[in-house]
């Protein structure tokens, strides 16, 4: 499984597009999508992106609840109604929509966070001051941290 690793930095232009760093491009290569899934994180003022295949499999999840259910619903109409699928355009660019500008109050730049299957866009100064209260609780629970064998047959 191919994950999203490092952090970027790329300019936005007037047009509200920004390209996706190459290495989170060849991420995506083997999707039927050739494009991210991008939503609204639900923990910071941030945006949360993916491939379809990982959109694909949260639906899943989803679908696997109470088909009747309040949280079914309300995870369904959070993380798929809130979902925008946007195409690379030929220059590995996106548009990012208005509305998710606005969630990250992005301007002129934007920060891509690598975090394994997914990826967040981040105002500079927002992922700055993050980062750093990231790092301390990380160190602080460092021994909570630990590399499990890999188990064979993908279980």
């Amino acid at each position: 499984m191919a994950l999203f690793l490092s952090t970027y930095v790329n300019k936005i232009d007037k047009k509200g597009r920004i390209s996706i760093p190459a290495p989170f491009r060849s991420t995506l290569t083997s999707q039927n999508f050739n494009g991210i899934v991008a939503y609204p994180s639900f923990v910071y003022e941030c945006i949360e992106a993916c491939g379809m295949d990982r959109i694909e499999r949260l639906s899943e999840s989803i679908d696997n609840l109470d088909p009747f259910s309040t949280e079914r619903d309300a995870f369904a109409t959070s993380i798929l109604g809130g979902c925008v699928q946007l195409a690379f355009d030929g220059e590995g660019r996106i548009g990012l929509p208005e509305s998710l500008i606005d969630v990250a109050k992005l301007t002129e730049k934007a920060v891509f966070v690598g975090k394994g299957q997914t990826f967040e866009i981040w105002d500079p100064v927002k992922f700055e001051v993050y980062a750093e209260q990231a790092r301390e609780l990380a160190k602080k629970n460092r021994g909570a941290l630990s590399l499990r064998p890999k188990q064979e047959n993908g279980k």
